[in-house]
């Protein structure tokens, strides 16, 4: 594929992917609240869903998506009860309870997490808006081969790896801050409102 459409591609995607969604606020919290265990996890599942639906947009199957509205709105509030799930565990988490999850076996949080992700993401409105609205006005999608579609996700997968992991870092710094028992709890209550409210602003959009 034509490297200058590869670059305006990867330059607006930064543009979106950058501004903070229910995604972004959910990886922040959690980092906050609990580290970087899982991390990685989440964050493939909420570029995964990005890849998905730019697939939607090169295939042209946007008539296609909307059909399928009662879907994406199941997948959608998937997405919001399972970041209410997280809030809840963050709000009760004792301070030195150390990293949440111990309770599970690391590959089943790991797929957990994951499909949590990718379950946002799908049902995130602004990333549906992206691919299926504004993508086509900056590449002209009916020129994109198998071979395009697999350089356009490799582009999508390290641009959407640069910014979740900027963000993972700033949050695990933040988090380096904080020491006491009591601003610990202060930390996981501030992190399940934020998580519990991008649940809202999923399920409401």
């Amino acid at each position: 594929m034509d490297i200058s459409a590869l670059a305006i591609f990867a330059a607006a995607l930064f543009v979106a992917a950058v501004i903070p969604g229910p995604g972004i606020a959910a990886i922040v919290a959690r980092v906050l609240a609990r580290g970087r265990q899982g991390a990685v996890a989440f964050c493939l599942g909420v570029a995964l869903g990005d890849v998905i639906w730019l697939g939607f947009a090169v295939a042209g199957l946007a008539v296609l998506a909307k059909s399928f509205a009662m879907v994406f709105m199941i997948v959608k509030y998937a997405g919001a009860a399972y970041l209410v799930y997280l809030a809840w565990k963050m709000w009760t988490a004792p301070a030195d309870a150390g990293l949440a999850g111990l309770d599970q076996p690391a590959s089943e949080q790991r797929v957990g997490l994951m499909l949590g992700g990718l379950a946002v993401t799908l049902g995130n409105p602004k990333t549906m808006v992206f691919y299926l609205a504004l993508l086509p006005n900056i590449i002209a999608l009916e020129t994109v081969t198998v071979l395009g579609y697999l350089e356009l996700s490799l582009v999508a997968l390290t641009v959407l790896g640069g910014v979740l992991g900027g963000y993972c870092v700033l949050a695990e710094r933040a988090r380096r801050l904080i020491s006491t028992p009591r601003a610990v709890r202060l930390l996981n209550r501030s992190a399940g409102s934020l998580i519990a409210g991008a649940a809202v602003a999923v399920a409401t959009r």
